[in-house]
């Protein structure tokens, strides 16, 4: 009997309650716990959202979807980079499940040595301390499936939206740092460019790109911010909307919840901007299922295990 292949299911994290956002900060800080400023900032902002924290229920809902696709040649689990399960976790129970090959996929379309290079680091890492064999998907912001998503949530966006309004593609910031000579923004260009494609948006009044979620450290982070675009769309004086379609998330969760759907809506409304943002994918079935096959053909192409 051959035995099953691994699969870890690799995402950011969250906190599970409000008595864990400390640990959960201090992890992301690298061991180092958040001033009392910004400890207090974090919990505001999850106060800000309804004190909730929807990132695990749709990651696993998420992790769920993709081994209902895969079925049962192979054998999933979660692992998270800042929250238990972590990624070491989620190999050690696909270990105990007999595997003798691990895929791993980042819950994050676009590449990044700076995102999904470290999760297939840890992976890789972890899996060689039980001789076991690992590769990562590397992106799949490509997948056809996921493209028409994103285009057909942004008709049904633009829907009931002013006739001058324009969508931006959003994305986590980096530092510039990590970005010399990293894949990120290129994959990020090419597909919001794709995705505009089968939208029907004009290029050059129909769409931009556009960044969020900057880290608060001393470093320069990519740019422009949201907020600084909604800001120029207004000074225009010829834009009357916009429609954000966060392209780097894949599930609602607070840097959605709160930097677009509160802060950017904020400024949108003291600019006199009407904002909406696309749906997320979430667990998309249909999605979830094209992610699935890519995950086995990566199986497949390594070890000849599909």
């Amino acid at each position: 009997m051959i035995a099953p292949t691994g699969v870890v299911v690799m995402a950011y994290g969250t906190p599970k309650g409000p008595e864990d956002i400390e640990a959960y900060y201090t992890h992301i800080r690298r061991g180092r716990p958040p001033t009392p400023e910004l400890l207090e900032d974090l919990q505001s902002r999850y106060e800000t959202i309804g004190g909730t924290f929807p990132l695990r229920a749709l990651t696993e809902a998420q992790t769920a979807a993709l081994a209902q696709a895969l079925g049962p040649d192979f054998v999933v689990a979660l692992g998270q980079k800042h929250a238990s399960p972590f990624i070491e976790d989620g190999l050690a129970a696909v270990a105990g499940a007999g595997v003798e090959y691990v895929v791993g996929v980042v819950l994050a379309p676009h590449y990044s040595r700076g995102s999904v290079g470290e999760y297939a680091a840890r992976l890789q890492e972890a899996a060689e301390a039980r001789g076991l064999r690992a590769v990562t998907v590397t992106h799949w912001h490509d997948l056809p499936e996921w493209r028409a998503f994103q285009a057909a949530a942004i008709a049904d966006s633009l829907a009931g939206m002013p006739e001058h309004t324009k969508v931006l593609f959003t994305a986590h910031s980096l530092p510039e740092r990590v970005l010399v000579d990293d894949p990120y923004p290129d994959q990020l260009h090419e597909s919001a460019a794709s995705i505009a494609t089968l939208a029907g948006l004009d290029r050059w009044s129909g769409w931009g790109l556009a960044w969020q979620s900057a880290g608060r450290t001393p470093d320069p982070w990519r740019g422009p911010d949201i907020l600084a675009v909604l800001d120029d769309l207004a000074g225009t004086g010829k834009c009357e909307g916009a429609v954000v379609c966060p392209q780097g998330f894949t599930a609602d969760h607070l840097e959605v919840v709160f930097d677009l759907d509160n802060a950017a809506a904020r400024r949108a409304r003291h600019l006199g901007l009407a904002l909406t943002r696309t749906r997320s994918l979430n667990a998309d079935p249909v999605v979830m299922a094209a992610l699935a096959r890519r995950v086995a053909q990566t199986a497949e192409d390594s070890w000849g295990r599909g």
